[in-house]
């Protein structure tokens, strides 16, 4: 299940791009499905079929005529897990040559969503 969404970034290309930073509940949780809605220049982002909004934005002029003239957003998903990518307590000094050298994991998703 999803604990969290953040909308990190909206640009305009050929079409609207969002950015979303979505927090899961543990690694082998999969009940991801997300919607999004537009009413006036308020865009909100949910997922399945939740009535509660987990993210909403207001858009500018620009962003908001790019949504209505393709009445659809690109979302770019970066996923993340509750302990697993979380702030690191304990750093090695030298980082080349500890433990904590490599990053985990960061699993990112791309799909069209109609509004």
């Amino acid at each position: 299940m999803v604990k969290s969404m953040e909308i990190t970034k909206l640009s305009v290309r050929e079409k609207l791009v969002v950015d979303v930073s979505v927090w899961m509940n543990n690694p082998e949780d999969y009940d991801f499905s997300p919607r999004a809605s537009l009413e006036g220049t308020t865009m909100s982002l949910f997922n399945g079929s939740e009535q509660n909004s987990f993210a909403t934005v207001d858009l500018d002029d620009e962003q908001a005529m790019a949504a209505e003239r393709d009445r659809m957003v690109e979302l770019r998903v970066k996923f993340s897990v509750e302990g697993m990518h979380g702030v690191l307590t304990n750093k090695t000094k030298n980082v080349r040559d500890g433990p904590n050298a490599k990053k985990l994991a960061e699993p990112r998703w791309k799909t069209i969503l109609p509004l």
